[in-house]
């Protein structure tokens, strides 16, 4: 079953990529666990999706981001269950752990845009490398509740939302066009958690001196 969506064909599994899509976006900025199972559900929509789409380091990507959804899932079940209000609490990203991490993506990128020329019939090798390693890294900060995952997110919309439309994939455009509001307000709101959660600190500290 498909439809049309701007004059480019939309199926019934792309419409469910886009809702468990959401879904999972929409959860995460709420910092809820339940993003995490949402999201394997949409990364088997992606995987086929992206597949057909000749998008091979995406439908690649979709088998780390069930991974890493399974260890999210029990990284942030531990988190919540030793906070104090049974919160997920938000970290921060140390300087030195964002150059080394950027370094190694510039170098991924290079060696797996490489592989895709070399290996595959990819219309797109390096956008769609770009997007497999900004995704993992994105992917693993948001694992580690790190505020800077929106950022890295924001890059990934940007870069996906030009591209799915090019490869005819234009309800899955949309959905990042989406996803991109949602990431700058996930990020807007986690800088507010964690704020709040130095505030938050200050009479326990002033107590124990």
């Amino acid at each position: 079953m498909s439809w049309t969506f701007f004059g480019q064909p939309v199926t019934l599994l792309e419409v469910a990529a886009f809702v468990t899509g959401l879904a999972t976006v929409w959860l995460t900025k709420e910092r809820h666990i339940w993003n995490w199972p949402v999201s394997l559900t949409n990364v088997a929509c992606f995987m086929v999706l992206f597949y057909e789409a000749k998008l091979y380091a995406d439908a690649f990507l979709q088998i780390g981001f069930a991974v890493l959804g399974i260890v999210g899932w029990w990284q942030w079940t531990r988190a919540a269950a030793s906070d104090a209000h049974h919160d997920v609490p938000v970290t921060r990203t140390p300087w030195p752990e964002v150059a080394i991490s950027l370094a190694i993506s510039g170098v991924a990128i290079w060696l797996g845009s490489l592989a895709l020329r070399s290996w595959t019939d990819s219309p797109v090798p390096i956008a769609d490398t770009t997007l497999l390693v900004l995704s993992v890294l994105a992917t693993w900060w948001q694992v580690l509740r790190r505020l800077e995952c929106w950022v890295m997110w924001i890059g990934v919309d940007l870069i996906s939302i030009p591209l799915y439309w090019q490869r005819s994939l234009p309800l899955t455009a949309v959905l990042y066009v989406v996803f991109l509001l949602i990431c700058i307000a996930g990020f807007i709101d986690w800088r507010r958690a964690w704020q709040g959660q130095g505030a938050a600190d200050e009479p326990a500290l002033k107590a124990a001196s």
